[in-house]
């Protein structure tokens, strides 16, 4: 036999053992994934709450109303046990990252005093969150009730995001120009500005909240609007962190947008 053939031969034998010492992977993913739990109810509720959140938080879910009966549990215990904790850090870690790297390339666009690097910050379950009134309301099993969320609000209490405080002080010594956009209303700036304040947040460059004229408006199109309204005003937003995609879509966009975790509720 020609020592060519045989050599070929030998690749083919060679290529065949390593194909069939290969698992079939994609035939042992279950069709049904709750039969892959050890069987027990809990077991599978656990598996199906931990697809559902990620399913939220990729927006595959689109919009929901509550938390689904069978996950109240689950999001109890993300919500107080360490990954919702660690999850939050790791998005203020990468936003950080981007921002040193982004005020270096800054200066392709010019650096003018016109062009103000900026950071846009949601509030709520942003810079403070509001698991104090959650554990008490169900951790979303309840549909929102806005008279006493309202409340909570009035009270002033919720506390800082630890990871968003920090990457708020990191990105002010950066030189960043910080501006707060949130959904509350102006009837609530006294009490949002106390509460920021008394949670450790200072000096940002202004606290953006809904008028009466954005009474009716999607979070979408008021956050755009005022996005528009700060790039008019010379601000280049390089980052966006909230823990809604309604904070970060739209038109304008910052040229990067960090999403934070929330499987408690949703807002369009």
């Amino acid at each position: 036999m020609p020592r060519l053939l045989v050599v070929l031969l030998l690749l083919a034998l060679s290529l065949v053992a390593c194909v069939s010492a290969v698992p079939a992977v994609i035939r042992m993913v279950p069709a049904d994934p709750t039969a892959a739990s050890s069987g027990a109810v809990d077991d599978a509720d656990a598996l199906f709450c931990d697809s559902w959140r990620l399913s939220v938080e990729t927006a595959n879910a689109g919009p929901w109303l509550a938390v689904p009966a069978r996950c109240g549990d689950f999001v109890r215990d993300y919500m107080e046990g360490p990954r919702y904790a660690s999850d939050s850090a790791i998005a203020a870690a990468d936003a950080l990252a981007f921002a040193s790297d982004a005020l270096a390339a800054a200066a392709e666009w010019g650096g003018s005093a016109s062009a103000r690097p900026a950071w846009v910050f949601d509030v709520d379950e942003t810079l403070l969150s509001n698991a104090p009134y959650y554990a008490v309301n169900g951790w979303g099993l309840q549909e929102f009730n806005e008279t006493s969320f309202d409340e909570w609000v009035d009270a002033a209490k919720a506390p800082a995001l630890p990871s968003s405080l920090n990457l708020y002080n990191q990105l002010q010594g950066l030189g960043f120009h910080v501006i707060l956009l949130t959904g509350r209303s102006e009837f609530q700036r006294n009490a949002t500005e106390s509460n920021l304040l008394f949670s450790g947040y200072n000096s940002w460059e202004k606290l953006i909240l809904r008028q009466s004229s954005d009474i009716g408006k999607t979070a979408v199109q008021y956050k755009s609007e005022r996005r528009a309204a700060m790039e008019a005003e010379g601000f280049k937003i390089l980052g966006n962190s909230g823990d809604q995609w309604s904070d970060l879509i739209g038109s304008p966009m910052a040229t990067r947008s960090f999403k934070l975790p929330n499987p408690m509720y949703f807002i369009s």
